[in-house]
């Protein structure tokens, strides 16, 4: 019964093997050299002001998963479109009810005020 998880060990020693190889290989071979600018928890250039662990409205997040709702659900389109011309008239009319109710949604977003949070 034992010998049906040899290949997963094997897997997992191969992949455990390859990451504490590519770990030391990275080591040797990367510059040494550090400065001021490096040591920066940011190398953008601009100097940080306040605390990285500050407050955000609660209307950034909404936005966020706002965009990936609408973002997710307009994926669904593009099985759609591959088989468009097998779906016929039935398909356009779904696809018009789905793209109905989006919009309808996005609308309602709209109009909360939930896409205004700058």
């Amino acid at each position: 019964m034992l010998e049906a998880y040899v290949p997963v060990l094997l897997f997992v020693m191969v992949a455990i093997g390859f990451a504490v190889v590519a770990l030391v290989f990275a080591s040797l071979v990367r510059p040494e050299r550090y400065n001021k600018v490096k040591l920066e928890p940011y190398e953008c250039g601009i100097e940080t002001t306040g605390d990285a662990r500050d407050r955000y409205s609660i209307r950034y997040y909404i936005v966020a998963m706002l965009f990936v709702i609408f973002d997710v659900e307009t994926v669904f389109m593009f099985p759609w479109a591959v088989i468009m011309n097998r779906l016929l008239l039935f398909g356009l009319i779904e696809m018009i009810v789905f793209l109905f109710i989006l919009i309808v949604g996005y609308a309602y977003a709209w109009k909360q005020g939930a896409l205004e949070w700058a």
